[in-house]
């Protein structure tokens, strides 16, 4: 019984400097040459939003732990 061989993708050709240089065309926005503006996926803002209220929950749970302790 002989063992397959692990699948390998053919390598990837790289874009040529013109194609990255192109515009989006339905962007519609005007930006300077050179610079793209990279937005946050919607999931990381929702973890990140949902990560601040915890911690906001949380450090309300110690100042509340604290002044019952303090005494």
């Amino acid at each position: 019984m002989s063992m397959a061989e692990p699948h390998r993708s053919p390598p990837r050709e790289e874009e040529p400097p013109e194609a990255l240089e192109q515009e989006d065309p339905g962007s519609g926005e005007d930006e300077e040459e050179g610079q793209r503006q990279v937005r946050a996926p919607w999931h990381f803002k929702l973890i990140a939003v949902g990560t601040v209220i915890y911690l906001g929950y949380r450090a309300y749970q110690g100042v509340e732990w604290l002044s019952h302790h303090i005494h």
